[in-house]
């Protein structure tokens, strides 16, 4: 199937998830407009946020390129093609097979195929990995503002923090064990013992092993010897993880969140934080659509607020996902 087809492919899918998008609001459109008015010219710096963010996104990527040989591309094609891949993982059901797929593809004509899939496997795998380093992180941060009085603490909340705990650290285990010997391989392996894909995975292995050899031994080789690429790329994505938390705090201030600025942003980190963690195990629903809503209701429960004020702020997280997707699928058939 050619790239021209794929990419045709992709881009209707992603507009029809959009378009699903549109016409399930739980809310009229009536009652939508009444929350963007709400936001006022807040909703302005929660959009360019992204747009920040995104860059950051983009930033990472293009150092672990550049870590792994010549980049004849430049920052700005890599940035269209971050913002093309997230807006079809948001917009695809089990997100990463819609936009890494289309980044490996336009990329392997500008540095090969084996270059293309590790770049883009290690920065999927960073993405993540610096999510679960915010996750790891705000269990702490939750049992310190405990400690100071600042959140409840109960038998039910130390239950959520230690599973937390467990599965975050199984997580940060399994990524340093993958970037230490690879991780490709044995994701073959472990599709080839699912039924129904066992027999394609048992058959790709086979015919690729040579290719999946080369590409776990790149990222082998970006932990073990190009550390400075690694932890760079890193503390950029984590960093993208504590600036998101700013979006949260821009929807607190018009519904007048009392406390001083650090304090709110505090708690709009713990509220993304947790919202993320229980969207993402919601991860195969295109859009993460319901389980956003509820973890957004039930984090700022925690700061007095309504769960109007929840379903606001998940509301708007909405229309700024739709906004970037919008842009990222527009890319798809912009042409240097």
């Amino acid at each position: 199937m050619s790239r021209k087809r794929i990419n045709n492919i992709l881009f209707l899918i992603g507009i029809v998830a959009v378009a699903i998008m549109l016409f399930t609001f739980d809310v009229s459109p009536s009652e939508l407009w009444g929350y963007i008015c709400k936001a006022g010219y807040w909703l302005l710096p929660i959009v360019a946020l992204w747009g920040v963010l995104y860059m950051m996104n983009a930033w990472a990527w293009h150092i672990i390129i550049r870590g792994s040989g010549p980049c004849p591309v430049g920052y700005a094609y890599v940035l269209r093609l971050t913002l093309t891949g997230f807006a079809l993982n948001y917009t695809t059901p089990v997100g990463l097979l819609g936009g890494e797929p289309y980044k490996i593809m336009e990329m392997t004509p500008h540095i090969g195929v084996r270059r293309a899939t590790s770049s883009v496997l290690l920065f999927s795998m960073m993405h993540v990995f610096a999510h679960f380093c915010f996750w790891a992180t705000s269990v702490v941060v939750y049992v310190v503002m405990a400690s100071l009085r600042l959140v409840p603490i109960n038998a039910a909340t130390g239950i959520i923090l230690t599973l937390t705990s467990v599965f975050c650290g199984a997580g940060i285990y399994m990524f340093i064990r993958g970037y230490r010997h690879g991780m490709v391989r044995g994701a073959i392996r472990l599709l080839g013992r699912l039924p129904g894909l066992g027999g394609w995975a048992r058959r790709f292995g086979a015919a690729h092993q040579e290719d999946l050899a080369q590409i776990d031994n790149q990222i082998a080789q970006l932990h073990s010897q190009d550390s400075r690429t690694f932890y760079t790329s890193l503390i950029i994505e984590y960093l993208g993880r504590a600036c998101q938390s700013f979006e949260i705090l821009f929807m607190l201030l018009p519904f007048g969140a009392g406390g001083s600025l650090l304090m709110l942003f505090a708690y709009s980190y713990l509220i993304l934080s947790f919202t993320s963690l229980f969207a993402n195990l919601l991860g195969f629903l295109p859009l993460q659509l319901g389980g956003r809503e509820g973890g957004f209701a039930l984090s700022v429960s925690q700061l007095g607020l309504t769960g109007a004020a929840g379903l606001c702020i998940s509301i708007l997280c909405r229309v700024r996902e739709l906004f970037w997707a919008v842009i990222g699928l527009a890319l798809m058939k912009l042409r240097r």
